[in-house]
């Protein structure tokens, strides 16, 4: 190998070395008509931090239109403080009443909206598998999901709506399934595989 070849060779390792260590933000989005939850959480390394989580009451405004207007400047404000790279969503849970989910399902788009005009990618994520990643139970309640992430973040989150703990558990939820596909070098086929790897993160039935 010539002189020119290891000297590229070496900043290409130091170019990626400093790719997995740099500090980066995620946003986590659980859609709503009445709340939108929303947290922010920060990446360095392996540490994660809480950057700020809460929601954005629209109840109180007379027109749908304006509950989507609403969500779109609130979260372009969350995403100029605080300038997450990628947003984590969650997918709507089809219900009977039809209207109801077009309504969510415009809050929804409204928020991908505010990302892709931020120049963020967006992962969308079903109720379930947020569950499943965050407590190994994809049927398990809010309740459990935000006991879960008050353990992983190590603060009180009894404070917070279940709005906002779904958004962080979105989030978190991206962060495991980044770092287990592309970040660590190592995929995962399925859940089973995850678990084996990561028994704490397991909780029971």
């Amino acid at each position: 190998m010539c002189e020119q070849d290891k000297v590229t060779q070496a900043t290409s390792m130091v170019d990626q070395k400093k790719e997995k260590s740099a500090t980066y933000r995620l946003l986590g989005v659980d859609p709503g008509t009445s709340l939108l939850g929303f947290a922010v959480i920060e990446i360095e390394g392996k540490n994660l931090r809480l950057v700020e989580m809460g929601v954005i009451h629209l109840s109180k405004l007379p027109s749908h239109e304006e509950r989507l207007q609403r969500i779109f400047e609130r979260l372009k404000q969350v995403i100029f403080q605080h300038k997450p790279r990628e947003m984590a969503i969650e997918a709507p849970f089809y219900g009977k009443n039809a209207q109801s989910m077009l309504k969510l399902g415009r809050a929804q788009g409204v928020a991908i909206a505010a990302a892709m005009t931020s120049g963020m990618t967006i992962q969308e994520y079903s109720p379930r598998k947020i569950k499943q990643s965050v407590t190994g139970n994809g049927n398990a309640s809010k309740e459990q999901v935000a006991a879960m992430l008050e353990q992983e973040f190590k603060i009180d989150l009894s404070n917070q709506l279940l709005d906002a703990t779904d958004a962080l558990g979105a989030a978190i939820c991206h962060y495991y399934q980044s770092k287990h596909t592309t970040g660590s070098g190592k995929s995962y086929t399925g859940w089973d595989a995850f678990v084996k790897d990561n028994p704490s993160k397991l909780k029971n039935k």
